[in-house]
This record gives C-alpha cells, structure tokens and sequence, in this order.
C-alpha cells in the first residue's frame, strides 16, 4: 500500500468482509479528490431540475420518503439534489454517504440505530432516519465523489428488492452521465441556452425512465430506423447491443408474423396513425412469447414527424389463458344452445300428448326458438360458426330474430335509424319483446295482410335507444284491441323490467305503433361502463 501523499487524510474501510477501501488497495488523497470536484463544474448541477427528477425517481423506486445525491468534500457533505427534505447538507461526520461511498456497489443499513458506527449520530434523532441505502458515485479516474441514496424513518430488515438495487445502479450511472456531461460540456451548455438544457435533461430523463421501466423500450428515427433499445429488449432477446438497429428487429419475430408485423409498421410510418399490433418475440432461451407492440410519433410544431417512441409488452401468460377461456366460453355457449333445441323438442313432445294444448305449447316453443337465435347469435363463435354480421349489432340480432317472418331480409320488416352495441346481458329480452310483436304482427296485425309491412326505427339519443315499431297496410281496427293480454305482459316485462325502459302504445286504422325507450347502458357492459 502506498505512503499518503502531501496532505492525505487516512479513511477508515467499512468492514464488509474486505470490500471497501481496503479492497481496492488504495489510499485517497484529499486534495487529490479536490481536484477532480472542482474540474466536474458542478455548480451549475446544483439543486437542477435534471438530478430532482432523479432523486425524486428513486424515493418512489424504493418507496422512501427522502432520496439525496451527495457529494462528500472535506469537511461537509453537500447535497447535489434532494427529495422530501429542505436540508443543504450535514457535516461530513454526519454523512452515511461518506461510508457507502467507498464500496464497490450497494450499500444496505437496514437498522442505523442497531450499527455502532453510528451511535450519537444527530441525524438518528432529527429527522429521525433509521434505514440508508445507497450506490456510490465514482469519478472516471476512480475517486468516490458521494452517493445516490434513499432514507427512511423506519428501520428496514428486508433492505431492497432487487429490482431497486438494479434501479439505483442504474439511476446513479445517469447522475455521472449528468457529472461528465457538466465537466465536459460546460462551455457548450453556456453557449446553447435554455432550449438545448431541456432537450439534454429530457434525453436524461427519458434513458433514466427507459432503462428502469418493465417494458421494452425503442425509438426510431422519422423513417423507421430503429437506433435505440433499452436495457429489458437486450435482456429479453439476448442479443448483442446494436444488432438489432435498424430493419434488423423484424427478424426477432416469428417467421408467420414477419410479413403482417411490417406491413403495419409500413402503414404507420406511411400515415403518421399510432401503431399498436400483437406478434411473437424470439426470447433469450429461443422460445417465441406473444408481446403487445405500440408506438406513437413524435412531432414537431409544424406537424413533421422528428421521432418514434414504441414499447414491447410481454402479453404471453395473458394471450394463453384468452386462448384457453375462449374454447371454455365456446364450448359451454354451444351447450347452451343445445339446451334450447332440448327445450323445444321437449315441448313438442309434450304437445304431441296433449293435443288440448298445442297452441300454447307451439306460442312457447317459437318463443324458446327466439331466444335460441338470439343466444346463437351474441355467444362466442369459432371463425367457420361466427355469423356474417357483426355479432355486437343491433341490427344484426333484429335481423336474425324477423328471418322467419320474411323470405328476404326488408321484405315484410324494414330496419332502419342507428346501430346501437349489444351483448348477451340485452339479448334475452330484446328476443322476446320483438318475436312477440313480430308473431301478433304475423296473426293479428299487418303481417297477416297480404300487402302488410312493418317499419322499425332506431333513433340513438343522449343516453337512450328510442325503437319504434309501426305496422302498416293491416288489417282495419275497429277499436283497439286491450292491453291485458300474456303477450302485452310479456312485452311489458321485457322492455320495462329487463332493459328498464317505457312502452307506449298507438292504435292506428291500421296497425299498431309501439315506441320503445331504453337507457343506452341496458344494451351492453361496454356502454354501461
């Protein structure tokens, strides 16, 4: 070990089972460290807006109330930047940062109280700090500057999570990059301004975020040329910094999504449109994981695209149990579907024996039909069952549930207004309201007539469907037929007590008029929520 130089202060190593100073082997001269303080320039960096974000990253990283960058000088230790407290700075005698800062990584006191080193300390009795964690900043010529640090106010015996600690490295990598970039670029910074400093503190921010985020982070230039990934894509595609650059990354995916994956790419940077697809990833260990692709562009204020921000999201786990949850739905939907046709054939059955009640047992098995083609028709399908139209189609379920009363679709019943979303939850009593009046139409009202026909409207409002059924070209109506009827009660139950809606009714000469008016959330989850 080497003499002490002209004015060098000897530093006790914390004894770390030969970490430390005495690991390294060395001995600091203090005037030594002095030296290379003063060429950092760190003036300027001084409670910045660029080390705050810092700071204020890591107290909400490791869930502390206070995180500090210190630097430790002679006799004081200075605070470069801090969060949750107004402090300047301590003596060094103070400083648990002027321990930390000598060891090769981070550093845990889990219980300041119970470490003899620092009995007396003040700072145990105000603010009161009981745990420290902290990653040592070091000079490029291997001088300890200080830390980056959080505090607590309540001991710690399980320390840190590993994330944190693999965040803390690399947020005190960021503030040396701050530290050289102030000495290197000090002149530089004085000359650009105001602008280039927030162009330089965002980037910071931008690579601290990027590089602690769970995602895989990327950017592009305005053509698409992919020049950055951070830390989680090289961790999670094991390939070697900058082999993915540039259109190379298309050739991560899997081979059937290569073609789809660069054709919406191509679109997207064709159009400027927000870019978001679902591919499979090649992983480190040579297994393909199913990721969520997004990116969004970045533009300038004439509009031009200057840059593209997108994210990797690893969705595998997820896309599985979609997979598997989709087959269950299907499988018990055609169950279902079963049941009705058991249902119905059960009640011909029975109808069959009792001859005295056909008529009711046929008004019912139409009715179980209905709801059968109304439950067929918003179920989940496979792509060779999925009916043609959409199966969140208000107009798609009507159609389906008027295909007996009509041989082509407008023929007898016209459907027309706005298309409203539907689901399941809708599709029972919007079956039995319009099977009911589509069979008195069939019996009573216009659809018994030769030249009859009926018009339904939709009519979309704030927060309400109005559906207005009006059967024309009937036959004539003397007086209005009463509204006591099981059919008018079954209508009654559907739109009023299932959908929460109002019916009002209008006898014409010829035929009826029966206006709807349903809140818009009774038609789907989507729209109630």
């Amino acid at each position: 070990m080497s003499e002490l130089g002209e004015g060098a202060t000897p530093t006790r190593a914390i004894d770390r089972g030969g970490s430390g100073l005495a690991a390294r082997g060395w001995r600091v001269d203090e005037a030594r460290r002095r030296a290379t303080i003063d060429s950092l320039n760190l003036a300027s960096l001084r409670r910045s807006a660029a080390l705050r974000q810092i700071t204020d990253f890591a107290a909400q990283l490791c869930a502390a109330p206070v995180a500090l960058i210190t630097l430790i000088e002679e006799a004081d230790q200075t605070f470069l930047a801090a969060s949750g407290t107004d402090l300047e700075g301590t003596r060094r005698s103070e400083s648990f940062c002027a321990h930390a800062m000598w060891e090769e990584d981070v550093t845990v006191f889990p219980d300041l109280a119970a470490d003899e080193r620092f009995l007396g300390n003040p700072l145990l009795r105000d603010p009161g700090v009981r745990f420290y964690a902290g990653m040592p900043l070091v000079a490029d010529d291997g001088v300890p500057l200080g830390a980056l640090c959080v505090l607590d106010m309540a001991p710690r015996p399980e320390g840190l999570t590993a994330l944190q600690r693999d965040g803390l490295r690399v947020l005190a990598s960021n503030v040396m990059a701050r530290l050289r970039g102030s000495r290197d670029d000090a002149a530089w910074r004085e000359a650009a301004g105001e602008a280039r400093r927030a162009a330089a503190e965002s980037e910071t921010r931008f690579r601290t975020l990027a590089d602690t985020m769970p995602q895989m982070v990327w950017s592009t230039l305005p053509d698409g040329y992919h020049d950055y990934y951070n830390a989680r894509w090289y961790e999670f595609t094991g390939m070697p910094e900058g082999t993915t650059d540039g259109d190379e990354w298309n050739g991560m995916f899997h081979p059937d999504d290569q073609a789809r994956a660069w054709a919406v790419w191509r679109h997207s940077l064709e159009t400027g449109e927000a870019y978001q697809i679902e591919y499979r990833l090649r992983h480190a260990d040579g297994t393909y994981r199913w990721v969520l692709g997004r990116a969004l562009p970045i533009r300038d204020r004439h509009g031009a695209i200057t840059r593209w921000f997108g994210t990797c999201t690893d969705i595998h786990e997820q896309k599985l149990a979609l997979e598997e949850r989709e087959v269950v739905s299907q499988e018990l939907s055609h169950r279902i579907k079963n049941i009705f046709s058991v249902i119905s054939g059960l009640i011909h059955f029975a109808a069959r024996a009792h001859p005295e009640l056909a008529s009711v047992a046929n008004d019912l098995r139409q009715r179980i039909i209905a709801l059968g083609r109304a439950h067929d028709f918003v179920r989940p399908h496979s792509n060779e069952s999925r009916p043609h139209l959409p199966q969140d189609s208000l107009h798609g379920l009507l159609a389906e549930l008027f295909a007996p009363y009509q041989r082509v679709a407008g023929e007898r019943i016209t459907i027309s207004g706005d298309d409203v979303a539907v689901d399941d939850r809708a599709a029972t009593p919007l079956a039995l309201l319009f099977h009911e009046l589509a069979t008195n139409a069939s019996k009573y009202g216009a659809l018994s007539a030769e030249h009859g026909r009926i018009d339904l409207a939709v009519a979309r409002g704030v927060g309400t469907v109005r559906l207005e059924w009006r059967e024309r070209d009937g036959p004539t109506l003397d007086t209005p037929p009463a509204d006591t009827g099981f059919g008018s009660q079954l209508i009654e139950l559907s739109a009023v007590r299932q959908l929460g809606g109002a019916v009002t009714r209008t006898w014409h000469s010829d035929g009826l008029e029966l206006v709807v008016t349903v809140p818009l959330p009774a038609f789907s989850r989507a729209a109630a929520t």
